[in-house]
């Protein structure tokens, strides 16, 4: 499998640091609000890729961090007159019911930085013994200028991102590109006690310490949102490199970011869009596919008319689905034929070339979209077989689960009067009494259902 290495950028063939298990760090949401469309997209995409590592035989350990305490946690306890703590937890708490509508399944682990505090505070007492971070009136910096590398993910030489540095009022650093891994701590702030003094980790430190603690001290594929090219992922590694004399990563991979009708979302815009908000008007699962249907690495442009299309696009795979549990039921006995055999054996590797290639999703999907092409002529055969059927299906599952797609149960069980109606209809039918037929159609439609006749029978649906 190739992926694009932010770090060198190029492709490279992903070989994990232990054969046969891929270990994955992937940056998590600051928690004091509900997570945005923005957060969605790394949320899907790393959790597909973790999916598709599974597919093609990998064990995956896959860590996803909470920074449970920051400046927007502090600032938004205060304006709700709550601790950190509580306005922390219930984020995290409204996390997981979004991220299990988007059928984001739970990462192995789910570090927090209140839960981690001795090995944040042992990574920055390692960096201050080593000299490569220092100590001013209760601040811990670290030192940029004892790591020549710095800058070398985001390819920015030191002074060029020194131009447009700055210290800020209150801080102590030595110079304007270095950076806090401990703060101290100031009133109506939570704190820890550490060698340095009372205080909190800076935002950075959090994740060399957690992916040290979890997965090791190098990682297998850290990834992220663009957005944490600079500053943060650029921090972490010169603060992991430091303590530990290892390479922090192999490979950083990064999602690009998100438009909305073509322009940047932004709260002060008015074009920022809560995943909450969306799942109530349009469902979350064709959110999920949208954040899917273009490369990972590729902007995202959002619009109205791009999320109806996603949610006609999985009805075309609901409707396959559906129909092939239907044509089961009647379709005559037999193994798979080998024309069937050969339909799936083409999109599967149709499917992994697509995917090895840079994880491209938007090919992925579109495989599967040649492959529901090939069912349903299949379907339409008077020669079709049970092992058919049975043999695309499973083909079928196997794709949409890779990309965590259809996981909404069957259509909800039809009502017992709209049941009766049917019944009544498909008498009218026999008789050949079709105005009849017509007039129990439309009495149907009026309770919300719609009626098709296809080669395998009546098929209702919810309209």
């Amino acid at each position: 499998m190739q992926i694009y290495n932010t770090m060198t950028r190029r492709k490279e063939e992903l070989v994990p640091v232990t054969e046969g298990t891929v270990k994955i760090y992937c940056c998590g949401p600051t928690v004091y609000n509900l997570i945005h469309i923005g957060n969605a997209r790394a949320l899907c995409v790393f959790d597909t890729l973790r999916r598709y590592l599974e597919f093609r035989g990998y064990k995956v350990l896959y860590v996803q961090n909470f920074t449970d305490v920051d400046d927007k946690i502090i600032k938004k306890a205060n304006e709700l007159g709550k601790t950190s703590s509580e306005v922390s937890e219930n984020a995290i708490k409204e996390y997981f019911i979004d991220a299990e509508g988007l059928n984001v399944r739970r990462a192995d682990v789910h570090p927090k930085v209140t839960e981690n505090m001795d090995i944040i505070i042992d990574i920055v007492k390692t960096l201050v013994d080593k000299g490569y971070a220092y100590e001013a009136d209760g601040d811990v910096y670290f030192d940029t200028s004892k790591f020549p590398e710095y800058g070398k993910l985001s390819h920015q030489p030191l002074d060029d991102l020194k131009a447009g540095a700055r210290i800020e009022v209150g801080e102590k650093k030595r110079d304007p590109m270095d950076f806090a891994v401990w703060k101290a701590a100031k009133p109506g702030e939570p704190y820890w006690d550490s060698p340095f003094g009372k205080g909190r980790p800076g935002w950075h430190i959090e994740c060399s310490a957690m992916s040290r603690h979890y997965i090791g001290d190098t990682i297998d594929i850290h990834g992220g949102g663009s957005d944490l090219i600079f500053p943060h992922h650029e921090n972490e590694i010169a603060q992991s490199e430091c303590a530990t004399g290892c390479t922090l990563a192999n490979i950083w991979m990064h999602n690009g970011m998100l438009n909305v009708d073509n322009k940047k979302m932004s709260k002060s815009a008015g074009n920022f869009f809560l995943v909450r908000d969306m799942a109530k008007e349009f469902g979350y699962e064709p959110v999920r596919f949208m954040l899917l249907s273009v490369h990972y690495r590729s902007q995202l442009n959002y619009t109205l008319e791009v999320i109806e299309s996603c949610k006609a696009a999985l009805a075309r795979l609901y409707t396959c689905r559906d129909a092939m549990e239907r044509v089961q039921a009647s379709a005559k006995d037999g193994e798979a034929s080998q024309s069937t055999l050969d339909d799936i054996k083409s999109a599967r590797e149709d499917f992994i070339k697509a995917m090895d290639d840079d994880f491209n999703t938007a090919d992925g999907i579109s495989t599967v979209f040649e492959l529901v092409r090939r069912i349903n002529t299949a379907l339409n055969s008077p020669e079709i077989t049970k092992g058919d059927v049975r043999a695309y299906s499973e083909e079928f599952s196997a794709l949409t689960n890779v990309l965590g797609l259809l996981y909404n149960k069957n259509n909800e069980e039809i009502p017992a009067e709209v049941n009766d109606l049917i019944e009544q209809r498909k008498a009218a039918r026999k008789a050949k009494d079709f105005a009849l037929a017509d007039q129990l159609r439309d009495k149907i439609t009026a309770l919300g259902y719609i009626v098709e006749e296809t080669r395998q029978g009546t098929v209702v649906k919810k309209a």
